[in-house]
């Protein structure tokens, strides 16, 4: 079930499974789930866009359906294809078996529901209720977007060969987007819109504190009061969203460390960063504010 009362419930919701979100987020977040509208979340890499949509798979026990997209998607890879290898299977054992008088017959037979290989949209609309994730939708091409335009308009697929797939009840639909390009007017205005910030230091230390509650509150505060200080005064190559926080704190914890200091981030910062030059940033940020 997705029904939720209001908004306090949909973030105890999230919050039981480890996602802390604020106001704003919950909010649009309700409103989606109420209204049946699909989700766009834009921000910077790793400030929680698709961790959102698994937090919602997981706080309503719904299947997650996750469609990546990358430049040059197409139908196929998004909607639906036939199993070729399958349809030819069939069709050489009808020949084997002598069933091949009637044409028509044999090439409705190949488009059968069987031959029918179900990519992550038209699964959604099948196995709904369902998370549909639209991850990094600002990859694909224009003409990609005008279809997940027509098919969140409708909420229905037309396979010309078997005719009309359409979902029992809409799925949750969260798009994603990191804004390496705008995105069409028409896409935006079909959904609730988002921007999602880094969070703020209390609520960081809160979220690590809550996936990880065997790390100390004290190596928890000192991680998430260097990756607020790397994002906001260290012009990092890609600042380390809140997935790199948490790994911070798993790597350290799992080496036995109850702080931060600047030998325990010199082994870890392949962690963090991703950077040669953003690692040298990174030790020289921690030797510097360890000494301050």
């Amino acid at each position: 079930m997705t029904a939720v009362h209001d908004v306090t419930e949909l973030a105890h919701r999230l919050a039981s499974t480890g996602y802390l979100a604020d106001t704003d987020l919950t909010t649009v977040g309700y409103l989606a789930l109420t209204m049946q509208r699909p989700l766009l979340l834009e921000g910077d890499p790793g400030t929680g866009k698709t961790a959102l949509a698994e937090a919602l798979a997981d706080a309503f026990e719904l299947p997650l359906i996750r469609l990546q997209c990358y430049e040059g998607i197409d139908a196929r890879q998004a909607l639906y294809d036939w199993d070729f290898a399958r349809q030819i299977l069939h069709l050489r054992t009808l020949e084997a078996a002598g069933g091949v008088d009637d044409p028509q017959a044999v090439e409705d037979s190949l488009y059968d529901e069987r031959f029918l290989l179900a990519r992550p949209v038209v699964r959604a609309l099948r196995e709904s209720p369902a998370v549909l994730l639209v991850d990094e939708v600002d990859r694909a091409d224009d003409e990609f977007e005008a279809l997940l335009l027509e098919v969140l308009s409708t909420y229905r697929v037309s396979v010309p060969e078997l005719g009309t797939i359409s979902a029992p009840q809409p799925p949750i639909v969260v798009l994603t987007s990191n804004r390496t390009r705008d995105l069409h007017d028409a896409l935006k205005r079909r959904c609730l819109y988002h921007w999602l910030e880094h969070p703020t230091l209390e609520r960081e230390i809160a979220i690590v504190r809550a996936r990880m509650p065997d790390v100390s509150e004290k190596l928890a505060t000192r991680i998430v009061e260097v990756v607020q200080g790397l994002r906001s005064e260290v012009g990092l190559i890609r600042a380390p969203g809140v997935a790199e926080t948490l790994d911070w704190a798993r790597a350290l914890h799992q080496l036995g460390h109850d702080d931060l200091d600047v030998d325990a981030a010199a082994a870890t910062v392949g962690v963090v960063c991703k950077y040669r030059e953003d690692g040298d940033q990174v030790r020289a940020f921690v030797e510097a504010t360890v000494r301050g």
